[in-house]
């Protein structure tokens, strides 16, 4: 059962560390950095990669303590502990997601309103532009 509860707080801790990572990112992106944002995607995968090879191992051993499962009360309240912080954490994590989506949504909004903008430029100019018509004379005049 030790197994099983350090598995779970190994858990909440890497998603702790994926929750500072948004928080962080959240930062950069409110000031409309996005440089950071392949990084950023990678790291959040490695630790997603992290939390669901944490799962099979959780699994694993309450596959192989089925038989055996005899959780204590002190156990039992510092299990559901562990899942109470997880799904917390989870919840937050969430909340960051649509804040980091809308930023994200936001930026290319307003990147396609420039790109219109500099299009409607190009046109005007275009407009205005003039060819590279030579103008003859007439010879026998």
């Amino acid at each position: 059962m030790e197994t099983i509860i350090n598995l779970l707080k190994d858990k909440n801790y890497h998603l702790e560390k994926f929750h500072d990572l948004n928080s962080a990112e959240l930062l950069n992106f409110a000031e409309g950095n996005f440089d950071n944002l392949e990084v950023f995607y990678q790291s959040r995968e490695t630790i997603l990669d992290l939390v669901r090879c944490i799962d099979r191992l959780i699994d694993a051993a309450t596959a192989a303590q089925e038989d055996s499962i005899q959780a204590s009360d002190a156990e039992k309240k510092e299990i559901t502990s562990c899942m109470n912080m997880k799904n917390e954490l989870v919840t937050r994590i969430l909340a960051q997601d649509l804040q980091i989506l809308s930023m994200i949504e936001q930026a290319k909004s307003n990147i396609i309103k420039e790109l219109r903008q500099v299009q409607s430029a190009k046109k005007a100019v275009g407009a205005y532009k003039t060819g590279d018509v030579v103008n003859k004379l007439d010879e026998k005049a």
